[in-house]
């Protein structure tokens, strides 16, 4: 059912004037009101007298220097009141909220899981007016197809978007290493024709046997795990040799639940697909705010996953 049209003859007043009102009569001064109002005692009396003239009725009387409100005052007043008391439990009347920012971020489960969320204090600690809802996204699908987003995290080509990259990440082999002893030994990549080669979309094997100098096609058996927080999941269970970036299995790495395979001398990291970040182009306040430590935050994140390998200096590093 609709709701009725209002009476033709319906005047509002001013919020503005039921507030000067509301103030100057629980108060019993213009000034004091005017100092709650923060606006001068001249700007209150104005609005008075523009709300009294338009209920054609006074509503306070000067006695003196005291004001005492009018019998249709007191009537009036108590309307008044309630009526501001609802207007006030709206929360977004409140300044508090006002001033809140909110801000929508679509972002790979993995990515999310290991390195946005654990950093994520750092900018809510120095950002305590922006609301953020982080919101997870569905692999090879764009989040523009879905609800709106202030910035997207990516897993791809950032120039095909005209993204921002994230951070320049690597990639090596990694098992658990109770696998590792069930295996003969890995002492350079082409022991792992010997391995079970854990599958996934996201990370393809070809990239890294080319860095390795072999002419190997991607493995063709074993399950496909489109996402990659499930394939290094696996391999910390033992299922089989994941190929992994630092950054999303440093805390597996630093725990000893994944190790990276092969002699210091013979291990190759090879370069990634990029995770990226789209933004509007107009953007600005928090999310151009949250885009800017989201890339320190993603560096240093980065930098941590690299010391989490052993003997990564002096590694053979091929970028194609």
């Amino acid at each position: 059912m609709s709701p009725l049209p209002p009476p033709a003859d319906l005047r509002l007043p001013s919020i503005d004037g039921l507030r000067a009102f509301e103030a100057v009569a629980r108060l019993g001064s213009f000034e004091r009101a005017a100092d709650e109002l923060h606006v001068s005692a001249s700007a209150v009396g104005k609005r008075l007298a523009t709300l009294e003239e338009l209920l054609g009725t006074p509503l306070l009387v000067r006695s003196g220097k005291v004001l005492a409100l009018t019998a249709e005052g007191k009537e009036y007043l108590a309307s008044v009141s309630a009526a501001l008391g609802l207007l006030a439990q709206v929360p977004l009347h409140r300044r508090a909220v006002q001033r809140q920012q909110r801000l929508r971020i679509t972002t790979p489960p993995t990515f999310a899981r290991q390195v946005l969320v654990p950093q994520l204090a750092g900018f809510t600690q120095v950002h305590p007016h922006v609301e953020l809802e982080v919101m997870l996204s569905i692999p090879f699908v764009s989040a523009a197809s879905g609800a709106e987003t202030d910035i997207e995290v990516r897993n791809g080509d950032a120039s095909a978007d005209d993204g921002t990259v994230l951070m320049h990440d690597v990639v090596l082999p990694v098992a658990a290493p109770l696998l590792l002893s069930r295996l003969p030994a890995m002492r350079s990549p082409a022991d792992l024709e010997h391995a079970p080669l854990l599958r996934t979309p996201l990370e393809p094997w070809v990239r890294w046997f080319e860095a390795a100098g072999l002419a190997w096609p991607e493995p063709s058996r074993g399950p496909k795990l489109v996402d990659l927080g499930l394939t290094l999941e696996s391999a910390v269970s033992g299922q089989g040799v994941a190929l992994a970036r630092p950054s999303l299995a440093r805390d597996w790495l630093l725990s000893g639940a994944l190790v990276p395979l092969f002699e210091p001398a013979q291990r190759v990291l090879a370069t990634p697909v990029n995770l990226y970040f789209l933004m509007p182009f107009s953007a600005q306040g928090a999310a151009a705010e949250f885009a800017a430590w989201l890339q320190q935050a993603c560096h240093s994140v980065a930098q941590a996953g690299l010391a989490a390998i052993s003997g990564v200096a002096g590694e053979k590093f091929r970028d194609d």
